[in-house]
């Protein structure tokens, strides 16, 4: 039995969202200043750079977590490394390589909480049974999931989209039916969402957070020829061709 107080029961704090086994809090104000960063302090919060931290109820579903993620935990709480075998270490090796994700992320089981680090990035919290249980996450997003999720690597539809793009070759897909925890650059008022049927969109950036892996995702000239990718001033842009959904952000995220 345990009681944890003033925390989110705190009045400088909020519960934005909650889903599955997660839910977001943020910070309203940092009231930890000196007066050399009271200025700095007082103007972020105007401007909504907060600290944000995700709290796991492993009661609810074991949760699987980008390494070096956890801050504390409380209750029964056992961590692992998820590693079924040789073979599994091995893939999950591979799918670290070429992903640039950590290649083991700990999983939590128990009945207990854990809270992991706080962060100035805005948290999504996003169901894959609205992603039809297929999801591709852009590099770097991925902070937690239920455990019952599958990760995988998937591979761009064409070479092309990773060297003339600027991209890495692969992406991290997660599959099945629970949630998924990313770390956007973003926030969720801000992210647009567009659902395809059978048709194409193209992005002039990398602003992609995320789009189902039912989608096809290449890089291509922005015209039919290259006069017409000139004449256009664009060049390349990245393509999601099919039926799915893309979630992007307004601005470039590598700016």
């Amino acid at each position: 039995m345990y009681k944890v107080k003033n925390f989110t029961d705190n009045n400088d704090i909020k519960i934005l969202k909650q889903m599955g086994p997660f839910t977001v809090v943020e910070y309203l104000r940092d009231l930890s200043v000196t007066p050399m960063t009271a200025e700095v302090s007082y103007f972020s919060n105007l401007m909504n750079v907060r600290k944000r931290q995700v709290i796991c109820n492993l009661a609810v579903s074991p949760v699987t977590v980008q390494s070096g993620s956890m801050q504390w935990m409380i209750g029964n709480v056992n961590a692992t490394t998820g590693i079924k075998g040789v073979g599994d270490l091995f893939s999950k090796a591979v799918r670290g390589k070429v992903t640039g994700e950590s290649a083991i992320k700990p999983e939590y089981t128990g009945n207990g909480q854990m809270i992991l680090e706080p962060t100035y990035k805005h948290i999504i919290l996003l169901n894959l049974e609205e992603w039809n249980g297929s999801i591709v996450l852009d590099d770097g997003l991925f902070l937690a999931c239920e455990s019952k999720l599958q990760q995988k690597a998937v591979m761009r539809t064409n070479i092309s989209s990773a060297i003339a793009g600027n991209e890495g070759l692969f992406n991290l897909g997660i599959l099945g039916n629970g949630v998924l925890c990313i770390e956007s650059p973003c926030p969720e008022e801000e992210l647009i969402e567009i659902e395809l049927e059978n048709d194409v969109l193209k992005i002039d950036g990398n602003m992609a957070i995320a789009w189902s892996g039912s989608l096809e995702f290449t890089v291509e000239r922005s015209g039919k020829s290259l006069v017409g990718s000139a004449a256009s001033g664009e060049g390349l842009v990245n393509v999601y061709r099919g039926t799915g959904k893309v979630l992007f952000a307004p601005i470039d995220k590598l700016n």
